[in-house]
């Protein structure tokens, strides 16, 4: 397994991270726990998590991702082994922390709070802003985003979110802080204003990246390859569009499309993307989904790839993925395709 450093920090986590997000919904406590202990056993060292979770959210499973890490850490008494991330969410669903829910002093508090009760642990590694405050392009809404804000409301509520999350940093309750599904403009006024102030600099950020989507690309990525504040991407296979489960319009029982009353990525162009992609691996003789994997962990602005699974044989193959070198020609028929469908949903 490779390592590599997460921002500018002394932490050195796997190049895949253990994502969690259906523990708790498509899969048991037990089945986490035997996840968990797998990817350890494989060099993975990073876990990715959130209040929020499971997924897709209701409010019947807020927090169970966490509580069932949190009896995994208890159990095994492996806290040092692990590179713990979890985050806050943002304005969303009434059943968190009610009507009030927004990123700002009081929030970060309590959801630390509780997150920090529900992980059974003392502190969290790496502690993320799930979406802004303001609204952002993320979960489907790339097609009608319309920035809309006081800036200087805006402004003053990031100063305060980095002065509460550094009070935490002082208190040791966090020790490192990133974002997630974060646009270009907030990720540089985040930076600037740690810079300004002296308080903790974003060392991540956690957006959507795969073969299907791209939208990181190109402004995100000079960010962060300039500023040391690396992608940790997320939905790599597109919800597990890019294995083909839901060619022809199929939905296997218990996949997460079956679980979503709405699928932004379920669009024509994206199942054509999808079976030139096939292609491709068929062409290179590669597993479609490790290539789709690989592609994501060689890309040079990536800290680290968030791979999830309901099944052990899914985690297996996609672990495996780091053994995948893509050749020159494979890279180049997966450009092609790119430039064909470079948004297909």
């Amino acid at each position: 397994m490779e390592y590599r450093r997460l921002g500018r920090t002394d932490i050195e986590v796997s190049a895949l991270c253990l994502g969690t997000m259906t523990w708790g919904e498509q899969n048991t406590e037990s089945e986490g726990h035997e996840q968990i202990d797998y990817a350890l056993s494989q060099g993975i060292n990073f876990l990715d998590t959130a209040e929020m979770y499971a997924v897709p959210p209701r409010a019947e499973t807020y927090g169970r991702t966490e509580e069932i890490i949190g009896t995994w850490l208890k159990q095994s008494g492996r806290r040092q082994d692990i590179i713990l991330a979890s985050k806050i969410a943002g304005p969303g669903p009434s059943w968190i922390r009610g009507k009030s829910a927004s990123i700002d002093r009081p929030n970060i508090k309590a959801a630390l709070d509780d997150s920090l009760r529900r992980l059974q642990t003392d502190y969290i590694d790496l502690y993320q802003l799930h979406w802004p405050n303001r609204g952002a392009y993320h979960f489907g809404k790339q097609w009608n985003f319309q920035p809309d804000f006081d800036r200087a409301q805006v402004t003053a509520n990031l100063v305060e979110v980095l002065e509460t999350l550094g009070e935490e940093v002082k208190a040791g309750r966090i020790r490192h802080v990133g974002l997630s599904n974060e646009t270009a403009w907030g990720m540089m006024q985040y930076l600037q204003l740690a810079d300004t102030h002296d308080l903790p600099r974003m060392v991540s950020i956690q957006n959507e990246y795969s073969l299907l989507c791209r939208l990181f690309e190109p402004d995100l990525v000079e960010i962060s390859m300039t500023e040391d504040c690396g992608l940790l991407a997320w939905s790599p296979l597109a919800s597990g569009m890019l294995s083909g489960k839901y060619r022809n319009g199929k939905r296997p029982e218990g996949s997460r499309w079956s679980l979503l009353d709405s699928v932004p990525r379920d669009r024509p162009q994206a199942h054509e993307a999808v079976e030139h992609y096939i292609g491709v691996a068929d062409r290179h003789g590669l597993d479609v989904c490790q290539m789709a994997l690989a592609f994501v962990t060689s890309r040079p602005f990536v800290t680290a790839n968030i791979i999830g699974a309901t099944s052990m044989t899914q985690l297996k193959s996609n672990i495996a993925s780091a053994d995948v070198t893509l050749s020159k020609s494979a890279l180049d028929d997966i450009a092609d395709v790119y430039r064909r469908y470079p948004m297909p949903f």
